[in-house]
């Protein structure tokens, strides 16, 4: 990472040069015709700006969509609702009052006084169409995400529908560090917006940088459900993946038949994607990726993941040795060069951690605390990098 001072970057944000395909044809396929012989007669995209003045972010959904699933007195419920801009996701548990859930908010808020029914629940499903082998389905054309939780027998009896956005300005927060064409991981707890995030730096490296860019989109949340990928992924190509246990495969073979310069992959979880993850950094091919979890230490200390930051073993230090760094005979060590050589903690969605993995590892071993980047938004929505700040994650 090359040393430059605190700055401040005056970046007007604007909005996606998005151009959502025509509204009848994005109502084709999955979605039941009941549900939507209750849409509206034009479902227009909605934009609004996070802030004002110097800078902003500016969110594009198709909310109307997603509400058209819910039952009616849910649905005109929501759309009266004064934050529905901040809607995060909608809860529907069989025998349990409905939920909606904001950003920011720790709790939730009732829908209605009466609980869901199955055949609420019934209904919704067929709105929405078959789910996958990872019980996730979508709305084809649109970027939300409905989940579902199936009994013993295999009966739906809960769903979340989590309002999928197009979100413009994000990648400001790193626009400098996709210029030095080395991978990233992105790490953060669920709903912080690591998605998000995923999709703008898609459409800015194809766009922007004119880079071939290949997403392997596991259960169609960056580039929307359907077989024509959302306009927000831009010039990005994306391979879908038919079964989630099969995203390591698809990983190699859009680097095999495709010849991306940039692989770009959602929520990297197992052993044989960590691993899938090195073979392609090693072909010379930058990626971009996510993992969950709050801090690096988080990372370190899964055996699972581990690799993405080099892995870590334990070394024997001869009596000498020992005495000279005034530690224990057997220390921790990474033992190879990282996968993602920048990696980023998302502590929140305008507040992020920039680390030099290499470096941050071999300090946090040796039980110091590294220096980072502090990357956020002050008060006019401008983003700030703060050069040589101490690290305040959890340590090993």
């Amino acid at each position: 990472m090359a040393p430059y001072p605190t700055r401040l970057l005056p970046l007007p944000l604007v909005a996606p040069k998005l151009a959502p395909p025509p509204l009848a044809s994005r109502r084709r396929g999955r979605a039941g015709a009941g549900a939507r012989a209750r849409a509206p007669a034009a479902c227009a995209v909605r934009c609004a700006a996070e802030a004002g003045g110097g800078g902003s972010v500016v969110v594009e959904d198709d909310l109307c969509e997603l509400l058209q699933i819910l039952p009616n007195d849910l649905r005109d419920n929501l759309q009266n609702e004064p934050r529905k801009d901040q809607l995060l996701e909608v809860i529907l548990d069989l025998g349990r009052r409905p939920e909606a859930r904001f950003l920011g908010d720790s709790g939730g808020q009732y829908l209605r006084d009466s609980e869901i029914s199955q055949q609420e629940l019934e209904d919704a499903q067929r709105a929405v169409g078959e789910f996958g082998g990872d019980n996730r389905a979508g709305i084809e054309g649109t970027l939300h995400r409905i989940s579902a939780i199936r009994s013993r027998k295999g009966m739906v009896v809960g769903l979340t529908c989590r309002v999928g956005r197009a979100v413009t300005g994000h990648v400001d927060m790193v626009r400098d560090l996709l210029s030095y064409k080395e991978s990233i991981l992105f790490l953060g707890r669920p709903g912080v917006g690591k998605t998000t995030v995923m999709r703008e730096i898609a459409r800015v490296l194809a766009d922007e940088f004119q880079k071939r860019v290949v997403i392997v989109d596991t259960s169609n949340e960056i580039g929307g459900d359907g077989d024509i990928p959302h306009a927000a992924i831009g010039g990005a190509r994306r391979m879908q993946v038919a079964e989630p246990s099969m995203q390591h495969r698809v990983m190699i073979e859009a680097v095999e038949n495709h010849m991306p310069e940039v692989v770009i992959v959602d929520e990297i979880g197992t052993e044989a994607e960590a691993q899938a993850c090195r073979s392609i950094a090693e072909r010379g091919v930058m990626l971009i990726g996510t993992a969950h979890g709050e801090h690096l230490a988080n990372i370190i200390k899964n055996p699972t993941l581990s690799d993405l930051i080099g892995g870590v073993e334990t070394v024997t230090l001869g009596d000498d040795e020992a005495r000279a760094r005034r530690s224990q005979k057997s220390i921790l060590e990474r033992k190879a060069p990282p996968t993602f050589p920048f990696l980023i903690e998302m502590r929140e969605r305008h507040y992020w951690v920039t680390h030099r993995t290499e470096r941050s590892v071999d300090m946090l071993l040796h039980g110091k605390k590294p220096l980072v980047e502090v990357r956020k938004r002050d008060s006019k929505f401008q983003v700030v990098i703060e050069r040589w700040a101490t690290y305040d994650g959890d340590g090993l």
